[in-house]
């Protein structure tokens, strides 16, 4: 639960930053998590609320390579996969992860995120951004966010919390799904996750 509360609080921060001249992804990190928290304070957006679900879906989830994500957690089967199976896992997998968060965050009171300095080149094209997350009744705990410049843009493809990989996490799942049941048994299992995790409606 708390691999995938962190995922969704970097993803949360990254959002409201996706723009044509996207600074430094240090420098991602460390504002957009500080202009979304006291966004999320003020309003005391939960989420449950609309408007909570609107601003991911608006604002967030351009500055995550999905497909990237995806192939990496489905591993060495992506390959077998036809295009229309592709699309599918990317959906379902999408769902999975966004809908999963309404859970997660309720159980975790995030109170700062402690950006780490990034030593990188200008012509590094993938970085580490590594960070402390401080939550309120707990110890803190690190996480590392790996991105890769697409464009002028950064696009998130991992993010590993206290050293495990979500892809890592989700790909051992994922084969044994598949090993048994084939790729389509994986969307169908990933769609019927899905299925009984219906989003709540909110304000």
């Amino acid at each position: 639960m708390r691999k995938l509360f962190a995922f969704f609080m970097l993803l949360i921060g990254l959002g409201a930053m996706a723009a044509a001249d996207a600074p430094a992804p240090e420098q991602l990190v460390r504002t957009t998590s500080k202009d979304v928290l006291e966004a999320i304070k003020k309003d005391n957006l939960q989420p449950t609320d609309k408007r909570f679900r609107d601003l991911v879906e608006a604002k967030v989830m351009p500055s995550f390579d999905f497909n990237r994500l995806t192939a990496s957690a489905v591993g060495k089967s992506w390959r077998q996969a036809t295009p229309e199976q592709q699309a599918a896992l990317v959906r379902e997998f999408r769902t999975l992860l966004l809908r999963t968060y309404s859970t997660a965050v309720g159980t975790n009171k995030l109170q700062d995120i402690d950006v780490k300095p990034v030593r990188m080149s200008p012509t590094d094209t993938e970085v580490t951004v590594r960070t402390e997350v401080k939550i309120t009744g707990g110890q803190p705990f690190p996480i590392d966010y790996r991105l890769a410049k697409a464009g002028n843009d950064w696009k998130v493809f991992d993010v590993a919390v206290e050293g495990v990989s979500l892809v890592t996490n989700y790909r051992t799942s994922f084969n044994q799904t598949v090993q048994k049941d084939g790729i389509n048994g994986l969307i169908k299992a990933l769609a019927d996750r899905n299925a009984a995790q219906p989003a709540k409606t909110g304000k």
